[in-house]
């Protein structure tokens, strides 16, 4: 095989609404490239199947030694810079005879801002952007580089659109939480706010963003709170991660290092300086038995590869 093929990587859920979604969005990025004689392939690296075990044994099956690995990730958080490109590694370490070329995470990227705005017109069903407020809401992280990009995010969608304004906030790990992100939107006066969840499939961490906006709905009558669809399957998406998966092949990756705490002193994380990454544990692994959480195969470390990021 001479064209490396496409090997979607995501983090793995617990909804099977989730996990239903990132299959058919394989399915469809497949599609997409089939006139190109590109193969297709994908699997999470924890919590569900099919596994990135299972993904990268059927593609070496099918001849292939060189993956083209993209990220299912919207930030580089702590999932992009070490569990998976460790889990990656760990195949490597397997099958010897293998390798890949990394992509960069998905956003953020001007389609991502466009399919924002899209959900959120969707939300507003007619009603007017100017004299709203936007609530963007990011899975949170406990890397600060990951948190701030979702705060440019939130800048960049507000850029050249009529909405009066538009906060960043998180559902895990990071603060200000759903409802305080709320009550300050409410505090600057907004009286409509469309909750924008960052995120590319269905699962836990959305569906509980919905529940938080709807709560404090219920508590504040006097403010229209509406929630907008999370990015989802779609066209647009499918074609970010093709161009993701050319610039792997022939582009220049550069990954943010300036103010990564692995590779930073940064105030409050110390202990993230310099650490090494292993892949997750994954219960329909191979080599599961040795527990759950971080840990592994010491040779499946990537010690060796980080500095391909630079």
């Amino acid at each position: 095989m001479n064209v490396p093929p496409v090997l979607l990587v995501g983090h793995g859920t617990v909804d099977v609404t989730g996990v239903a979604e990132f299959v058919a969005f394989t399915d469809r990025v497949r599609r997409r490239l089939v006139g190109e004689a590109i193969d297709v392939d994908g699997g999470f690296i924890e919590l569900s199947q099919p596994t990135v075990h299972e993904a990268w044994t059927a593609l070496a099956g099918r001849g292939h030694t060189t993956m083209a690995a993209v990220p299912m990730v919207l930030v580089s958080a702590g999932h992009a810079k070490g569990d998976i490109p460790a889990a990656l590694q760990r195949e490597v370490v397997r099958d010897p005879d293998t390798g890949y070329v990394f992509g960069r995470p998905l956003g953020p990227h001007p389609v991502l801002q466009d399919l924002l705005d899209q959900r959120v017109s969707a939300a507003l069903a007619g009603d007017p952007a100017a004299g709203t407020a936007v609530l963007l809401v990011g899975r949170g992280s406990t890397d600060p580089d990951a948190n701030a990009e979702v705060c440019k995010v939130a800048r960049l969608l507000q850029e050249g659109r009529p909405y009066d304004f538009v906060e960043p906030s998180f559902v895990s790990l990071a603060r200000p939480d759903v409802i305080t992100g709320l009550a300050r939107c409410r505090a600057l006066g907004a009286r409509r706010v469309v909750v924008a969840p960052y995120f590319l499939f269905d699962g836990v961490l959305p569906r509980r963003v919905v529940e938080q906006a709807v709560a404090f709905r219920a508590e504040h009558p006097d403010v229209d709170v509406r929630v907008a669809d999370h990015l989802g399957d779609c066209d647009e998406l499918a074609g970010l991660v093709v161009e993701r998966y050319r610039e792997a092949l022939h582009g220049d990756i550069r990954m943010n290092c300036d103010t990564c705490a692995y590779r930073v002193l940064l105030p409050g994380f110390e202990d993230k300086l310099g650490a090494p990454q292993t892949p997750h544990h994954h219960p329909d692994d191979p080599a599961h038995g040795h527990g759950h959480g971080h840990g592994g195969h010491p040779a499946a470390t990537v010690d060796a590869v980080v500095g391909e990021w630079s």
